[in-house]
């Protein structure tokens, strides 16, 4: 196949170059041959997405040229494109990721649009009487699920762990860069163990926590078996490890009526069912289907 690095005449236009890039990730089985083209282009030229075809006659240097050709290399070793540019959006915000953090997924969205649903005031006339509002995200990550939230509610305190202390960092940068990291409260903890039962309660406590059967990981997309974080995925023999953790912990820091929300794997529900069951603790358990159908949100309330 031509290279296009070594090609001079004619020059390479954006539009050559991105049907080029195109053919040739889509020749190796590169999953969304066309949006990989055009993120790492206009990754590599500085321009939005939009751009690449308003100057699509804009010849490239040789500078970009070899830029590219070292973005397209780490995508053919499958490393997923949000780690080579850098970042993801979420929620209409450009999230910074790296490969100690999760990236963050249109079907989370769903995670943050029960809780917004959950947490919207109450519209009578002493709406404003009750306590602040106090959320605890457990293994935020990137921040996504947080900062999504700090940015719509404004108000309270929205506190987010982490037991690496490398994705905090990473949580941090994304909460200075979109100015919300006075919203924010950041913590290093692994799930509760840096909380104390009888502190003030929360109002919501949801998690993306890790639910993939652990023998079941090396056998997803390599994207994802090859670079995402190992321990934000793995749930243990049957995948409901941590689950079982958050679900068993939780009403010792919920308030009365407070919500637990867990992201979960599409097979799980009725296992939480029974472990929400068994706990004794908490007065229903829903599911919430995510864009594509399944059952991803398990919207839990306490007694």
């Amino acid at each position: 196949m031509q290279n296009p690095a070594q090609t001079e005449d004619p020059p390479w236009t954006i539009l050559s170059i991105l049907k080029w890039t195109t053919s040739y990730l889509n020749s190796h089985d590169i999953e969304s041959p066309r949006a990989s083209a055009e993120i790492l282009l206009a990754h590599v030229l500085g321009l939005k997405r939009i751009d690449l075809y308003i100057r699509y006659d804009q010849p490239l240097i040789q500078d970009e040229l070899s830029r590219l050709k070292t973005a397209i290399r780490r995508r053919m070793r499958r490393e997923p494109v949000a780690y080579i540019v850098g970042e993801r959006e979420f929620w209409s915000l450009s999230m910074i990721v790296t490969p100690d953090v999760l990236i963050p997924r249109p079907e989370t969205e769903c995670l943050v649009e029960a809780a917004l649903k959950l947490l919207a005031p109450p519209k009578s006339a002493d709406a404003g009487a009750g306590p602040p509002l106090r959320v605890l995200e457990l293994g935020t990550g990137s921040g996504a699920v947080a900062l999504a939230l700090a940015a719509e509610l404004r108000t309270g305190l929205i506190a987010a762990s982490d037991r690496s202390e490398k994705a905090l960092g990473v949580a941090v940068q994304n909460a200075r860069r979109h100015g919300l990291d006075r919203n924010l409260l950041f913590f290093s903890g692994d799930w509760f163990s840096c909380l104390r039962p009888g502190m003030t309660p929360f109002h919501m406590i949801l998690s993306n926590p890790p639910y993939i059967p652990s023998a079941e990981i090396d056998r997803l997309q390599a994207e994802v078996s090859r670079y995402e974080p190992r321990g934000a995925l793995d749930g243990g023999a049957d995948g409901l490890g941590p689950i079982r953790t958050i679900i068993g912990q939780a009403p010792d820091y919920l308030r009365p009526g407070g919500h637990l929300l867990l992201e979960i794997g599409h097979d799980q529900s009725a296992d939480i069912e029974r472990i929400v069951e068994l706990s004794g603790a908490y007065a229903e358990c829903a599911f919430i289907r995510d864009y594509g159908g399944h059952l991803r949100v398990a919207s839990i309330r306490r007694k």
